[in-house]
């Protein structure tokens, strides 16, 4: 069988086990933090770490990754890849079922289309290069084309970690997202060499005595690590749906970005090929983001009641929430439909929303129309008053 078929099949499997991993991990995520008695996420104290279902979720993950990593090594990084929808399907399937997100017609036509485009990809895609020593990976990422890419890679994570993480990482899922894609990106060329080095030592030519062996295996564990901490941040704050279509495409349109500078092109036979293959990848991004816009998304987890900035969405993103909204019923004293969006990520503060469940609603209205501290100043007026009135009334 040729390199190019072996490394399909090691991405196919890798990827239905990637996908079934996403959700365990997510469903891990959603019993650790409604466990966590402290009202944080589950991924600020790391108490996931105590939890079986993260770990089976993980262990599948790590299965999932190995396959993928063999992969590389035997078919070019454009195939295997984009063939990453197939985790995408293969998750919001199962989180139909595990994590009550319904998949509607649109997200059965998303799930269309990734197959149709992974099909194309795979038709298309073009024969590995034959590669003798690991030290030619190594003359290619030491072009000046790709040490351009791999510092601006690791300017903008950076800045992303320590500058606009902290702010924004729990009122928008790209920035999470972003960071494990431009950092996977990099790592997927390193896992390559690594790849590489590892099928040609088996074959019996060794590798480990070439030190490019090493700087490929020390870059590609240090990216990972990156990858899963904030790709764990990601599910943890953000709806399955809304994670895995989005990480897909930041990190397809990465990693092929930097395989384009790495091997200088695609290694196409013709023009006809390229332009498939550009199709391929567009119908599939295509199929990803109407999966997608399918999911109506959760909203972050930790968001607070008052909304403070970088916490969560604005209150205007769900219609009419007010303490009221908090006890199920809109300003008009109906049931609030909007609250059914607040799905699994309701379960965290569900003992904060039995506290005001539990408290009259005159005095939750109060709060909500008079801000903080009037409703109280006003009840005391009113007993005040009433004294007053018992008092004319003894002396009448």
């Amino acid at each position: 069988m040729e390199d190019k078929y072996i490394g399909l099949l090691l991405s196919v499997s890798g990827s239905v086990a990637i996908g079934s991993s996403f959700v365990l991990l997510k469903k891990g995520l959603n019993q650790a933090a409604a466990q966590n008695v402290y009202g944080q996420s589950a991924s600020d104290n790391l108490v996931y770490l105590r939890n079986p279902l993260w770990w089976t979720g993980m262990c599948t993950n790590v299965v999932g990754e190995i396959a993928n990593f063999a992969a590389y090594a035997f078919a070019p990084p454009i195939l295997v890849t984009p063939l990453g929808a197939l985790s995408v399907i293969i998750g919001a399937i199962l989180a139909s079922f595990l994590l009550n997100e319904k998949l509607g017609h649109l997200g059965k036509v998303g799930c269309t289309l990734c197959l149709l485009g992974s099909l194309i990809i795979v038709l298309h895609a073009p024969a590995e290069e034959e590669v003798e020593t690991v030290d030619k990976i190594l003359q290619y990422a030491l072009q000046p084309g790709f040490l351009l890419f791999c510092l601006t890679a690791t300017v903008f994570s950076l800045v992303m970690i320590y500058k606009v993480a902290p702010k924004y990482g729990r009122s928008n899922p790209l920035v999470y997202v972003s960071i494990c894609s431009v950092v996977g990106s990099v790592s997927v060329m390193a896992i390559k060499g690594f790849g590489i080095a590892l099928k040609l030592t088996f074959a019996g030519n060794n590798q480990f005595i070439h030190p490019s062996t090493y700087v490929f295996g020390i870059v590609t564990a240090g990216c990972i690590m990156v990858q899963m901490n904030y790709f764990n941040k990601a599910l943890d704050t953000f709806s399955t749906n809304v994670v895995n279509p989005m990480y897909y495409v930041t990190f397809s349109s990465a990693t092929i970005v930097a395989s384009l500078i790495l091997f200088q092109g695609f290694n196409t036979t013709d023009a006809s090929n390229t332009f498939s293959l550009l199709a391929g990848f567009i119908i599939t991004f295509l199929g990803v983001h109407i999966l997608n816009l399918s999911r109506q998304p959760e909203p972050p987890r930790g968001r607070s009641l008052d909304g403070e900035e970088g916490v969560g969405p604005p209150r205007l993103s769900l219609q009419g929430i007010s303490m009221e909204g908090w006890n199920g019923r809109d300003e008009h004293g109906e049931m609030d439909v909007h609250m059914d969006v607040l799905g699994e990520g309701r379960n965290r503060s569900h003992h904060r929303q039995d506290s005001y469940r539990s408290e009259p609603e005159g005095w939750s209205g109060d709060s909500e129309r008079n801000g903080n501290g009037n409703g109280n100043g006003k009840r005391e007026d009113e007993r005040a008053l009433l004294d007053k009135r018992r008092d004319e009334n003894g002396e009448s």
